[in-house]
C-alpha cells in the first residue's frame, strides 16, 4: 500500500511538471522573441545617385529615371557678336552715291581732234557732304519740245571706278562723235543734252550751244567714256 501510494505522488507531480513546460512554451511563441538571427530593411538610409527610393520606383517595380535636360533648358554660351560672325552677315553699308539733286551738270568747251569733236560732261557735287559716282552717265539730245533727236550715245570701252566728290568737286566723262561735215552724217540741232547720273533716274538738263550733232547715217554715233575725276578741262 505505501508503494502504491508514493508511485501516485511521483506520477502526479510528473503531469504537474509537463503542464507547466507547456504553459511555458505557449508564452515563450506569444511574445514575439525568436531564436534565430533576423534581417531588418534600413529604410532610413538617405538616398544617394545610385540606390533608388521609394519616390523613384514605378508601380510595375521599374527605377523612374531623372529627366535629361534638352538644349532648350540650357543657355546658349555663344555671344551675340559671334552669332553674327557664324552666319557670315555683315554690316549694311550706308549710301554714298551722289543723288540727282545733288549735283549741277554742265558742258565744257569741246577739243577737237582728227575730225572728232570732243565734248567734257561735267557733274559737280552741290550738296554739303561728300559723295560718290561711278561708271557712265546717260545722255539724250533733245530739240526745243524735249523729243529725242537721233540714238542716245552708247558707252565707249573704259573700266569703271569710283570717284569721290566733295562738296564743290566735280568728275568728267567725255561726249565724242566725228564731225558731220567730215562723215557726210544727217545732221540736227539740239535745243538741250539731257544727262542722268550713274544709278539715278532724275535727269539733268543742259541747253547745247555747239551746233549740229549727228543723228542719223554713216559714222552717227555719239560714244559716251567712264567718269573721271576733275573737269576735263
Amino acid at each position: 500500500m505505501a508503494y502504491t501510494s508514493q508511485t501516485s505522488h511521483r506520477a502526479a507531480l510528473l503531469v504537474a511538471s509537463v503542464a507547466v513546460l507547456g504553459l511555458l512554451a505557449a508564452c515563450g511563441e506569444g511574445s514575439g522573441v525568436r531564436s534565430g538571427p533576423q534581417q531588418v530593411t534600413d529604410t532610413t538610409a538617405p538616398a544617394t545617385g545610385g540606390v533608388p527610393t521609394a519616390a523613384d520606383t514605378a508601380a510595375d517595380g521599374t527605377t523612374a529615371q531623372s529627366p535629361t535636360p534638352t538644349p532648350a533648358d540650357e543657355p546658349s554660351s555663344l555671344p551675340a557678336s559671334d552669332d553674327a560672325a557664324s552666319t557670315g552677315a555683315t554690316p549694311a553699308a550706308g549710301g554714298t552715291r551722289c543723288h540727282t539733286s545733288e549735283l549741277s551738270a554742265s558742258v565744257g568747251r569741246n577739243n577737237p581732234g582728227a575730225g572728232q569733236e570732243n565734248f567734257p560732261v561735267v557733274l559737280t557735287n552741290e550738296s554739303a557732304r561728300t559723295c560718290t559716282v561711278r561708271g557712265y552717265p546717260g545722255a539724250a539730245f533733245v530739240n526745243a519740245s524735249g523729243g529725242r533727236l537721233g540714238p542716245d550715245p552708247t558707252r565707249s570701252s573704259g573700266t569703271p571706278t569710283t570717284v569721290t566728290l566733295k562738296p564743290g568737286r566735280s568728275a568728267w566723262a567725255g561726249l565724242t562723235f566725228s564731225n558731220p561735215e567730215i562723215s557726210g552724217a544727217r545732221t540736227a540741232t539740239p535745243a538741250a543734252l539731257l544727262i542722268t547720273p550713274p544709278d539715278e533716274r532724275d535727269q539733268l538738263k543742259v541747253a547745247w550751244t555747239a551746233g549740229a550733232v549727228p543723228v542719223s547715217g554713216t559714222a552717227s554715233a555719239v560714244l559716251l567714256t567712264v567718269l573721271a575725276p576733275g573737269s576735263g578741262a
